[in-house]
């Protein structure tokens, strides 16, 4: 009876244990559920405008003003496009865009790695005080310093040129030095002495051993500038008053108030501005996602 009564005890318990895994199973199924469901929603809710762009821009002037609105244009106007970007001379608008994107993403990924290298791999008086001044600059509202900047333009000459747009780019930016400094502590110094041992200088050592090291973090930075400056408005807005120097952000506010009403062709336009940012995010979002996420790593190193 004694072994019985174990057996039965052991088959009960099996049992119970059996199904609390498949209760916690059936827990973890629907939890991972209804975490897809939001996020589905949530996508949907975020392409709606994007669906809503790209199907106007497809549709007569007639069909924007209908009532009630229709998804599907009927029939499709394939010609928005061209009128769209003929009626401005979007061609130079995009060529100004890339101009200063390239060019300030290349001056903030450099200036701000050589910044974060010194930050994160030197030992000088007032190290951490002066990164401290930096992070600060973070907290000064945009705001406050557009009077500031214009007046120091204007007596430079760079009014009406692109290079207020640019040239500050190439001073670093305290987020980017911020990034770049927590992904290069994260490198051990190791590396840096066997290249010292060989011989290396410390430029040698930031552009030979650190910087590809620091990919991903490099394609973060590279990745936020790009985004901050196509889609700029407010700067090219201030610093640009000659129609040819435009950018497309300012482009497009000029077409909106030359075509008020013909909402098709400013969706058409719209559509095209978003494809090159799209595009650029899609194709580093590996390097966006893997420098943000591997940063926090190295803030108790140096």
């Amino acid at each position: 009876m004694t072994n019985s009564s174990m057996v039965v005890r052991d088959a009960s318990s099996a049992t119970a244990e059996y199904a609390g895994l498949q209760q916690q199973r059936l827990l973890y199924i629907l939890g991972r559920l209804m975490l897809y469901l939001v996020l589905i929603a949530g996508a949907l809710f975020i392409f709606i405008p994007l669906a809503w762009t790209l199907s106007t821009s497809l549709k007569t002037e007639a069909q924007t003003l209908a009532y009630p609105p229709s998804w599907i244009p009927n029939p499709i106007q394939w010609r928005n496009y061209p009128d769209a970007l003929t009626a401005r001379p979007f061609d130079r608008y995009y060529l100004n865009t890339f101009v200063i994107t390239i060019l300030s993403v290349v001056g903030q990924v450099f200036s701000s790695a050589l910044v974060a290298y010194g930050f994160a791999r030197f030992r000088f008086p007032g190290r951490n005080v002066l990164f401290m001044i930096v992070l600060s600059t973070l907290m000064i509202p945009f705001h406050l310093l557009i009077i500031p900047r214009f007046i120091l333009f204007k007596l430079l000459g760079w009014l009406d040129t692109l290079l207020p747009l640019i040239v500050p780019n190439f001073f670093g930016g305290a987020f980017s030095i911020f990034l770049l400094r927590q992904y290069f502590q994260t490198i051990p110094l190791d590396l840096d002495e066997a290249a010292k041992i060989d011989g290396a200088t410390s430029l040698q050592i930031f552009w030979y051993v650190l910087l590809p090291l620091a990919k991903p973090a490099l394609g973060a930075v590279a990745v936020f500038e790009f985004m901050s400056s196509w889609q700029d408005f407010l700067g090219p807005l201030i610093y640009l008053s000659s129609d040819r120097n435009y950018t497309v952000s300012v482009g497009l506010a000029a077409f909106r108030n030359d075509y008020f009403t013909a909402w098709h062709l400013y969706m058409a336009a719209a559509a095209v501005a978003m494809i090159v940012p799209l595009i650029v995010f899609f194709l580093a979002q590996r390097y966006f996602i893997s420098g943000v996420a591997l940063t926090g790593a190295g803030g108790s190193k140096g």
